[in-house]
């Protein structure tokens, strides 16, 4: 296995620590797949899911988000996205990188995984820049803010007038993530929601990388965005022939233990996508990629991908043929 760290410039010349999964022998890739993390965590959590999908062939690519992972910039704070727009200078990070990608494998297509935070970048990096993109895999999404996340913005933008956009917000990560472990009582750790998993539930808290309080700041950045993914004039921006994958845990709190999850699969339909498959597993928390059934979860998902690469070379292949005659 060839996995490679290296540093590269996003958005306003922001260095982010980047990784790259690929084959010793350089053999030429089925497809690209690049990871969007979710919230207090990092690319590196992704090793073992990357190092699999290798050895089928594909290469992988992901990032450490601002403010998450390996900090090149020392003047950044672990759950802090950026003191301005931190959001939107997420979402171009990753473009920054999906360019970076296209000058390795110019011919190769390229599938983003988004999994909980990461789904909704992702969902905002697919409406505006989808046409970049052969295919789109939301793992642990959910759908609207609701009464609860309206609220949690409210509090959130308070509590960054108040105290400032730097400063953590115990308030904010008890009132989302008290609720969530409150359903699997009793509980280890205040993380048990993550996975049934307990050994990876253990290796999530042990890393000092993750779990982390975030900033007043980034509570409104991601909710803000949240709200902003839902808005109509963006879910239509997204194109109708990008093939999407959603997959959720059947007792996931983020995605409402399936009921937010379908409330994206509604969404997504009415807008005319046209290829969407959706994939809830029984029993699953919200990590299903660090869940006690991960492999069968790793099979589905390069079953689908086996079928859309597929398809992506018969449809490129009859182009290529039907601009040769012509």
């Amino acid at each position: 296995m060839d996995t490679k760290s290296f540093r590269l410039k996003g958005y306003q010349d922001k260095e982010m620590h980047c990784k790259r999964w690929m084959d010793p022998n350089n053999r030429e890739p089925k497809a690209v797949i690049q990871i969007v993390h979710g919230m207090a965590e990092h690319i590196d959590r992704y090793d073992d899911f990357a190092r699999f999908m290798v050895q089928k062939g594909y290469v992988v690519f992901g990032n450490d988000h601002r403010g998450h992972g390996k900090i090149p910039d020392e003047s950044e704070i672990l759950g802090h996205l950026s003191d301005k727009n931190g959001w939107r200078r997420t979402v171009l990070d990753l473009n920054y990188l999906r360019e970076e990608i296209e000058k390795q494998y110019s011919e190769e297509p390229v599938i983003m995984l988004g999994h909980s935070m990461g789904s909704f970048l992702a969902r905002d990096y697919a409406q505006e820049f989808g046409d970049h993109l052969q295919g789109l895999i939301l793992s642990g999404t959910g759908g609207k803010l609701g009464v609860l996340g309206t609220l949690g913005l409210w509090i959130a933008k308070v509590e960054k007038l108040v105290k400032g956009k730097r400063k953590k917000s115990p308030l904010l990560d008890r009132l989302i993530f008290g609720k969530y472990n409150k359903k699997f009582e009793p509980t280890k750790t205040p993380f048990d929601w993550l996975s049934t998993n307990e050994w990876e539930v253990r290796a999530y808290v042990e890393d000092p990388l993750c779990g982390n309080i975030m900033t007043t700041g980034f509570y409104v950045d991601l909710l803000q965005g949240i709200k902003k993914i839902h808005q109509r004039s963006n879910l239509e921006k997204m194109p109708k022939d990008l093939p999407v994958l959603l997959f959720s845990g059947e007792k996931d709190p983020v995605g409402k233990e399936g009921v937010g999850v379908r409330e994206v699969q509604t969404l997504f339909e009415e807008q005319g996508i046209k290829d969407l498959r959706m994939r809830i597993y029984p029993e699953g928390r919200h990590e299903m990629l660090h869940e006690n059934n991960k492999e069968a979860v790793y099979q589905d998902i390069l079953n689908w991908l086996e079928e859309k690469v597929g398809e992506h070379s018969v449809k490129r292949d009859s182009k290529v043929e039907s601009e040769r005659r012509w």
